[in-house]
Parts: structure tokens; sequence; C-alpha cells
């Protein structure tokens, strides 16, 4: 019985790749999707931010993700500090959770994540519904769900560029 996760050896992380792998879930986040698909569809860029919080600590945490949640606030036309207040309270969780996280498999770190992503994203409805009295419905919460689902292809295609290419020469 395997207690934790494989060790491997990975390749330090280019600043522009973390930047990169960020700006691309924005985008992703802006994409128009209707109906069921908007409703499944998981916060691209919070669950990058998660994954960064995790393991490069030192490079991303708290005051990036308040960046990115001022400008996902500014795309999303939310109350300004909505998504920032948000994105930030995940950031902190990440960080306060990282060690016990990067010991479990991946695919017990569907609980974890789903949870951090849940709180994310009640305290997005809770800013909404305090300040504009508004409630989106139960279906908001799906992201979440989808997201833990979708965190171990996540980890997989970020941490591709940090494997070392094989040896050819090696028997």
């Amino acid at each position: 019985m395997e207690i934790g996760p494989k060790q491997e050896i990975l390749l330090p992380v280019k600043p522009r790749f973390i930047a990169f792998s960020l700006l691309s879930g924005f985008l992703l986040n802006l994409l128009p999707m209707g109906g069921l698909l908007d409703a499944l569809r998981p916060d691209f860029t919070a669950m990058i931010l998660l994954y960064w919080c995790i393991h490069q600590p030192l490079r991303i945490g708290i005051g990036a993700a308040w960046l990115f949640g001022i400008l996902m606030d500014v795309a999303d036309g939310a109350l300004f500090g909505e998504h920032a207040l948000a994105y930030s309270l995940m950031a902190f969780i990440a960080l306060a959770l990282r060690r016990r996280m990067s010991m479990l498999q991946i695919g017990h770190q569907f609980t974890h994540v789903t949870l951090i992503l849940l709180v994310m994203q009640a305290v997005v409805v809770l800013t909404g519904l305090v300040a504009k009295n508004i409630f989106v419905g139960w279906t908001y919460f799906l992201g979440s769900v989808t997201a833990g689902l979708l965190w171990p292809l996540l980890s997989y295609l970020l941490k591709l560029p940090q494997r070392p290419k094989p040896d050819p020469d090696r028997i």
C-alpha cells in the first residue's frame, strides 16, 4: 500500500510558464458558454492559482491571487473586490494546507481541492448576496466539483514542462 505520491525530481518551473498558465486560465474563464456548460465550467483561474500556490508558494501567493481576483472582477463586471477577496482567501487556505496536499496522491486531492474551491465560490456568492441582494442559484457550485474532477489532468499538464527529458543513452 502506497502512503504518498510517487516522488519524482522535477526541473525548476520557469516564471514565464507560470504567467502563461495563469493568463490561459483567465482567458478560459472569459469564453462565453451557455446553459448547463456554464454551470459545469470550473473557475480555471482559481484552479491554476490553487495549483501554483501549492507547488510554488514562493512565487505565487496571496498577492497574485488578489491581483487576478481584481482582474476577474473587472472582466466579469462583478462587484469590485468580490473575486479578489475570494481568491485571496483561497490562496491563504492553499498555503496553509499545501504540505498536507502535497503528501496525498493526486486522486485523493479531489476532496481538498473541491472544498477549497467551494469556500472560494461561497465567498463570491455571499459578497454578491450582501452587496447586491442577488443569489445566483445552487448550480453555481457545480463548477467546484468539475474542478475537483479535472484536478489530476491539470496537475499532469502543468508538470509536463518540468519533467526532464529521458536520457537516450540510458539502458
